[in-house]
This record gives structure tokens, C-alpha cells and sequence, in this order.
């Protein structure tokens, strides 16, 4: 059997960040890190920026001090892209609407929709709820009327607010001769939209 060369690739791993993330989310500092894996403070620095790499052995006792399993380490980010032709036709609420939905179906953490709302279209006579924590209306062109049952709040392009999705809400274009176009993010995802 003939051997076959291997050659290493030139781009250099990149662990620092990751390493530096999982500190943080523990609330720890570097003095902590590395009196309880006995290094310097100066080489877990080094280590977070990437410009030192430690030894096998050192990296397991960081990983175990940090709780961190030392393969996530190096798993490729997931990620999803969602194509402007592929961002599938949704119906959220009312008429007069083209939502496009432009996270994967399936995804339960958020859902982020573009609408295009024709002139006086409308979310419905009537205010509605989502099952959802928070609801964001960014404003990219034209004017919406958010109603509420207490007030209206009228939106400019630029314009971003946040609520409830379970506070009872409706929307209009109030323009009679311009579309409006708006991103909504629910957060979670109030329906599921995997199949």
C-alpha cells in the first residue's frame, strides 16, 4: 500500500474566541482561569487573542475548569442562510400584506418577516395577540400605525418599537398612495412554521 501525502492546511485554528466567551458567561476572570488550570494570567490572555497556542494537556485542564466539552471547541458555527428568492410566502395577520419569512422554518428561537404592506392594508379590524414573548416592528420604509387599545403610535422609516406580542395589537399602512416595508422579529417563534 502506497502512503499518501498529507499536507496540513495553512489557516491557523481559532480557539481563542470561544474560550474567551465560555469565561465570560461564567462570569470568570482571567486571574480565575489560570490559577485553577496553573498558568500565567499573561498566557490565558495570549490564548484569547489567538496568538499562542497551548498544549494538548493544557487545553483539556482549561476546557475543565471553564465546564466546557473540549470538542466545541472545533465544531464548524451553524449556520443558515436564507436566500431572498427562497424566503418563503407566509400569512401572518390581515390583507394587503406580502410577508416573507427569513429565518428556516423550524427555527424556534426567533422568527424574523419582512412585510411589504400596500396602502391601507391592515393587520385586521380587530386586535390580535401572538404567542410570544417580545415582538420588534423596524420601520424601512414608509409609515405604520401600530394600534393598541389604548393608544396608536405612529412609525416612521427608521423608526423600531418593542411590546409584548401577547399585549392585543393590530397595524395599517395609513398612506394612501405608498407601500410601507417593515421587519417584525418574534421572539420565540410564536408558531411553527417546520412543515
Amino acid at each position: 500500500m502506497k502512503s499518501v501525502p498529507v499536507s496540513p492546511s495553512n489557516g491557523r485554528l481559532r480557539i481563542g474566541a470561544r474560550l474567551r466567551a465560555a469565561r465570560q458567561r461564567q462570569g470568570l476572570t482571567i486571574d480565575q482561569v489560570a490559577a485553577s488550570a496553573e498558568v500565567t494570567k499573561g498566557f490565558i490572555s495570549r490564548i484569547e487573542r489567538d496568538e499562542t497556542s497551548p498544549s494538548v494537556a493544557t487545553l483539556v485542564t482549561i476546557c475543565e475548569v471553564l465546564s466546557l466539552p473540549i470538542g466545541t471547541l472545533f465544531e464548524a458555527p451553524q449556520t443558515d442562510v436564507v436566500r431572498k428568492a427562497d424566503a418563503p410566502s407566509i400569512h401572518l395577520t390581515g390583507a394587503g400584506a406580502e410577508e416573507r419569512l427569513l429565518t428556516p422554518r423550524g427555527q424556534a428561537r426567533l422568527q424574523l418577516i419582512r412585510s411589504v404592506i400596500e396602502p391601507g392594508g391592515t393587520g385586521g379590524g380587530e386586535l390580535y395577540t401572538l404567542n410570544c414573548e417580545i415582538e420588534v416592528l423596524h420601520v424601512l420604509k414608509g409609515t405604520i400605525d401600530l394600534l393598541f387599545s389604548n393608544n396608536t403610535q405612529r412609525l416612521g422609516a427608521g423608526d423600531t418599537i418593542t411590546f409584548s406580542g401577547r399585549e392585543p395589537h393590530s397595524w395599517v399602512n395609513p398612506d394612501k398612495t405608498r407601500t410601507a416595508e417593515v421587519m417584525w422579529v418574534i421572539a420565540p417563534a410564536s408558531w411553527d412554521t417546520s412543515a
